[in-house]
């Protein structure tokens, strides 16, 4: 990689000491592949044995691992079933250190691409609520994507300022997630350009923005709940120095131990206040472990665990008859959905997540899951409905083999010839599949598969 800025080295030199040789030699070394498994749509054990890649297991993330640059993933149509995230192994880890259940309501509040947010969301099995939010436009779109193409069905998608959002939930998460924005530090052997336009002044600005990122994440989170605070640089003004302010502000929060690993670094008190509770955070090294650099925090907030009831829902208007005939005629033959927790609006049919008031004045992308379009009092389905699915939710399905050349034309929005595949009916629409997991929707007409899968999902040339 080009040269490190000497003001970097100087204090990366300072903080490490006798380790600062072993920790300049790791920028040789070459960087890790990773990917994390969608433990909602298929287990670790059983990826590893139909995935055709070189994976070797992530030793401290239960449904990670990685894999050889030539296996090139992002072209095998399992990622575009949503069986994995293309994820830096040391990245997986703060989502792995939040235990999140089926139930839990649950905030990533910086949460764009959505590597965190798609763990998050998978654990929690479409029971309870995921919000994803970005203060970016453009990246909470690429957010949106990614939740939708791992099938999360109870997601809320937002646009705002956390102050904003700390307004409409007071106490209302169960989990909260934080991975701040900061000044990169421990990408700079991933990406060399994060190291091109690093800045001794970047990390006094980063530590600005964090410290009222989690000042209102802590509003968030309710009596009992746990925060989960991550960062990828080294320095202790994003790192250690935001927890001890924020334990200073905030008396009912406490640090609380991390689920360990041998190659794990402990906080240091000695790089902010002295706070002795520092050294339950974490730090990871590339000198210690085959991942990049980052920094770990869990505090749980002070208070009764039991959870907030639930707020009463706003009226909304209900389905037409017409609405409700067209639904209850596709509906008919998949499992799992309920009509009365279906709305439409301007002809899109949402099955809804469980915000109601909260979203009064609020800029979100998506409550709940698209579903598809109501055109002509006949039902379209949509693509993210598609990959909310499992095979054996849906009346009629088109399986392909993941060494069919179909499925890579199918992909590409190609129309492909399948009267030799079986099908539950040999017209109207198929949920397309590849070895058993959804890709999207095609509609069979005389042994032809008329291709509905989502231009701008389409695989690339």
């Amino acid at each position: 990689m080009s040269e490190l800025p000497v003001a970097f080295t100087e204090k990366m030199k300072r903080i490490l000491e006798d380790e600062y040789g072993a920790f300049m030699e790791s920028y040789q070394e070459p960087r890790n592949f990773g990917l994390r498994v969608n433990t909602d749509k298929i287990s670790p054990e059983e990826f590893q044995r139909i995935a055709p890649f070189h994976l070797k297991a992530i030793p401290w993330v239960k449904n990670g691992f990685t894999y050889e640059a030539g296996d090139l993933p992002s072209r095998h149509p399992f990622y575009y079933g949503g069986l994995y995230y293309l994820q830096e192994p040391s990245a997986m880890t703060p989502a792995s250190r939040l235990p999140v259940t089926p139930g839990d309501r649950v905030l990533d509040l910086c949460a764009a691409p959505g590597g965190k947010a798609t763990e998050l969301g998978a654990r929690l099995q479409g029971e309870g609520l995921l919000v994803a939010n970005d203060i970016s436009a453009s990246r909470a779109r690429a957010l949106l994507k990614n939740v939708e193409v791992f099938g999360i069905p109870n997601s809320f998608v937002t646009n705002e300022v956390p102050s904003r959002l700390a307004e409409r939930f007071p106490e209302y998460f169960d989990k909260v997630l934080v991975d701040a924005p900061c000044s990169g530090e421990g990408m700079f052997r991933k990406d060399p350009e994060a190291a091109r336009v690093w800045s001794p002044e970047k990390s006094a600005a980063c530590a600005k923005q964090q410290r009222e990122i989690i000042s209102q994440a802590a509003r968030m989170l309710r009596p009992g709940g746990l925060l989960l605070y991550s960062t990828c640089t080294f320095s202790p003004e994003e790192n250690e120095q935001i927890i001890a302010g924020l334990l200073r502000e905030r008396q009912d929060m406490r640090l609380m131990d991390l689920e360990g690993y041998e190659g794990f670094g402990a906080g240091r008190p000695d790089l902010a206040d002295g706070n002795p509770d520092l050294v339950k955070c974490v730090r990871i090294w590339p000198h210690r472990m085959a991942g990049e650099g980052h920094f770990l925090a869990l505090l749980q907030k002070e208070g009764e665990a039991g959870r907030q009831k639930e707020r009463p829902a706003s009226e909304r208007p209900g389905l037409s008859k017409g609405e409700r005939k067209s639904l209850e005629e596709f509906f008919s033959e998949v499992s799992g959905f309920a009509i009365d927790r279906m709305e439409v609006r301007k002809g899109r049919v949402y099955y809804r997540s469980g915000i109601t008031e909260e979203q009064k004045g609020l800029t979100f992308l998506r409550n709940g899951l698209y579903l598809g379009e109501l055109k002509k009092d006949r039902f379209e389905p949509g693509q993210a409905f598609a990959m909310a699915l499992k095979k054996d939710s849906y009346g009629s399905v088109l399986d392909f083999g993941r060494e069919d050349e179909r499925v890579v034309r199918y992909l590409k929005g190609e129309t492909v010839t399948v009267d030799d595949l079986p099908v539950g009916r040999r017209k109207g629409w198929q949920l397309v599949c590849v070895e058993g997991y959804p890709l999207g929707w095609g509609k069979l007409v005389n042994g032809t598969l008329k291709n509905k899968y989502a231009s701008g999902w389409r695989m690339k040339e």
